[in-house]
């Protein structure tokens, strides 16, 4: 999983409405949508967490396009 290291990372992930993953340590202790972001806190599902003490990484199954030629 690709983390979200800089404020871009984590708007693109609220704009595109992506899944992300919450981590303290190595312990996950969140998913969801991001759904607001402070200088602080990142609310995610309902719940905050300080941008600090957490990590914030893409949680979602990246889409691929296949195109068939028949």
């Amino acid at each position: 999983m690709k983390p979200l290291t800089t404020d871009i990372h984590l708007h693109t992930a609220m704009l595109n409405r992506t899944p992300i993953v919450v981590f303290i340590a190595d312990k996950l202790i969140g998913s969801g949508k991001i759904e607001g972001i402070t200088v602080n806190s990142v609310k995610v599902a309902e719940t905050r967490y300080l941008r600090d003490t957490c990590t914030f990484k893409y949680g979602g199954l990246r889409r691929r396009k296949y195109v068939i030629f028949l």
